[in-house]
């Protein structure tokens, strides 16, 4: 009988640690879920993140119509931007929404980037310059002779007031050694809704890249849809893309202009924003959101 009493107590002592090892495993199963729960809020957190960078701020700088103090329009930089410390008069140009786009609004003041201008000459904007390199210097340029270069930017025009026409987005060319002037070389217009391309083509002999020799071809009607417009140069080649979803428009890239094949040498900046095309009074106005604006150089 103690015989049988022993092999019972040794066997129940084993039943009993068994038990014990598989609750402790089951515990151990709960785990992945914490995890699961640590990647939700590590998620949630770049969020932020993400938003921002819709515009990397240290590649562009921001002109707003406004007497800097010299007769010229006033220039804001990326840390003022960042750091939200725009004056009273600037936020009325430029100024954060909470769904994170950004207004531009604009009208005719005469402070231009060139200077001071009456009633009926220059335009005037609110208008984002690229530094291509975020060197925050005007010298900061790209060619069309070598490599690609893209601008992707997505707008919605809430309205212009005047003759209903504002330059959303641009290629400006700058004084470059062995050309003369600074072309505004491919200008994408919105006009009343429709979106314009309006871009310089191969001068007379002689003579430098200016609107005297421009085409003009309409691509699409937005409205005041959120639309995207991409500008490519390519191979020293000029494409556009347009894209509109509410208006069910999906346009790919597609060639306009072949510049370097047709001599073009300046050195060039992206230019995005409200460019207004009204300067006969001082009253109307126009007011641009950007969502989004994306640049590529490779």
């Amino acid at each position: 009988m103690k015989h049988l009493l022993f092999i019972f107590l040794l066997c129940s002592s084993v039943l009993f640690n068994c038990s014990t090892t598989n609750e402790e495993a089951d515990h151990t199963v709960e785990q992945p879920e914490t995890e699961t729960e640590t990647e939700t809020e590590t998620e949630t957190e770049t969020e932020p993140e993400e938003e921002e960078s819709n515009i990397i701020w240290k590649n562009w700088y921001l002109s707003v119509p406004i007497n800097r103090g010299n007769g010229k329009a006033t220039s804001i930089f990326y840390e003022a931007i960042e750091n939200n410390k725009l004056t009273a008069a600037e936020s009325e140009y430029f100024y954060k929404n909470d769904d994170g786009s950004y207004t531009f609004f604009t009208r005719f003041t005469g402070f231009t980037t060139s200077g001071e201008y009456p009633l009926n000459e220059k335009y005037c904007r609110t208008e984002l310059r690229e530094f291509w390199k975020g060197n925050q210097t005007t010298s900061d340029n790209w060619p069309m002779s070598s490599g690609t270069h893209i601008l992707e930017s997505t707008i919605k025009v809430d309205y212009v007031e005047g003759n209903g026409r504002t330059i959303v987005a641009q290629i400006h060319g700058i004084e470059t050694p062995g050309f003369e002037g600074a072309p505004a070389t491919v200008k994408i217009r919105w006009n009343s809704g429709e979106i314009q391309i309006d871009y310089y083509t191969k001068p007379d002999s002689g003579e430098p890249w200016t609107s005297a020799f421009d085409d003009k071809i309409n691509v699409g009607y937005v409205g005041n849809d959120i639309f995207t417009f991409k500008i490519k140069i390519e191979n020293g080649k000029f494409y556009y893309a347009l894209v509109c979803e509410a208006k069910n428009i999906n346009i790919d890239y597609t060639l306009i202009y072949d510049y370097v094949g047709n001599g073009y040498g300046h050195d060039n900046y992206f230019k995005t924003g409200n460019y207004y095309g009204w300067n006969a009074d001082y009253e109307k106005t126009a007011q641009v959101i950007l969502y989004k604006v994306k640049t590529e150089h490779f």
